[in-house]
């Protein structure tokens, strides 16, 4: 492989970091009513929103007692759920999030060096 192949190589890779970076995580948060675990999941999804994706994220909560219908279409069994669309792949969380490692890894956000 020679010199400009390389360079093209790490310019691609570049590239596709920079898109990474700049792609917003759009979620949906799925609670039934003011619960504790409720409440619980509010504050531990919004702290690690506003901690690690600060302006690169969309958070909607939805309360299954007031939309039962968006619930029902998203097939939300338990709650809290938080589902996450975008960036792919999609992955759905059960819980309050109170791990915050796995909620990380989950997301597929590296935790910050030490």
């Amino acid at each position: 492989m020679g010199p400009k192949k390389v360079k093209d190589s790490i310019n691609e890779f570049e590239k596709s970091l920079a898109l990474k970076k700049k792609q917003k995580y759009v979620l949906r948060l799925y609670v039934t009513g003011t619960t504790p675990r409720s409440v619980s999941a509010i504050r531990n999804i919004r702290k690690i929103c506003e901690g690690r994706l600060k302006g690169a994220y969309d958070l909607e909560v939805i309360d299954i007692y007031q939309q039962p219908v968006l619930a029902r279409g998203e097939q939300i069994i338990a709650s809290p759920t938080l589902l996450k669309k975008l960036p792919l792949p999609f992955r759905r969380f059960i819980g309050d999030m109170s791990n915050i490692e796995q909620s990380l890894l989950g997301l597929d956000i590296r935790p910050k060096k030490k």
